[in-house]
């Protein structure tokens, strides 16, 4: 079982979960989304909620962190020691691996990729572990993990909550160019002042892979409007003002 393949019966709950929102608990500091698709149900939790986009946000960091851990244990050093690893796009198997962001022990990864220290086939294997990282927990455990999930989720609320910036990606609505009308996981900072996103930098080779994920995601939003879960994105404004 992949995230998408709980599209349809989560939309739903996601859906129910916004009209929610808007009845009983309008006044909703922030909401943060975990379960999967999170992109999707992110997006559909967000346009029934009546919530503002920086008020909603979808558990991306796990995907940045699982990186992180991986390139640690490939290079034998402490987690800490790897700094920058970000995933883009969507939550899933179809998420952006970037490598131009991280470095290992000070070290550039483009400048290790290629090298006995980390060979081509080395790498494409390590961003396989990275984007089928979920699905194997599933694999080997029956069901998905709930720790890491708990704590990265608690850790972006006590942000909002005035606690210490959280600044791994996270899914957030964007609506720029070139990425229209969507739930995706971005270069973010959350804060008392809720999400804000900033330009994510990439080779070409990068931003290529996040454009393809971003038409990933388009692909499962267009299915949730054909199920009828959410309205043609020229309607979203009015169910929810603030898009």
């Amino acid at each position: 079982m992949t995230r998408e393949d709980l599209l349809k019966g989560n939309a739903e709950i996601a859906a129910q979960l916004g009209k929610d929102i808007k009845s009983y608990c309008p006044d909703l500091q922030h909401l943060t989304i975990i379960f999967n698709p999170a992109d999707i149900t992110g997006l559909v939790a967000l346009i029934y909620s009546g919530l503002k986009p920086s008020q909603v946000t979808t558990l991306a960091a796990l995907d940045s962190t699982r990186l992180q851990s991986e390139l640690a244990k490939h290079f034998g050093v402490e987690q800490s020691k790897v700094t920058g690893a970000r995933t883009y796009g969507g939550h899933g198997e179809q998420m952006a691996v970037f490598a131009s962001t991280a470095k290992v022990d000070g070290k550039p990864l483009s400048d290790l990729i290629g090298t006995d220290a980390l060979s081509n086939e080395a790498w494409a294997d390590l961003k396989v572990r990275v984007t089928k990282g979920g699905a194997n927990i599933i694999k080997l455990r029956g069901r998905s993990s709930f720790q890491s999930p708990s704590y990265a989720s608690v850790e972006m609320i006590r942000a909002t909550m005035g606690g210490d910036a959280f600044r791994w990606p996270a899914g957030c609505y964007v609506n720029i160019p070139g990425f229209e009308h969507i739930m995706m996981g971005m270069e973010t900072t959350l804060d008392k002042n809720g999400v804000s996103f900033g330009e994510i930098k990439g080779t070409d080779a990068e931003i290529a892979e996040l454009k393809q994920s971003y038409g990933h995601l388009v692909k499962l939003r267009d299915e949730v409007i054909s199920m009828g879960i959410i309205p043609a994105v020229d309607q979203w404004s009015s169910v929810n003002p603030n898009l």
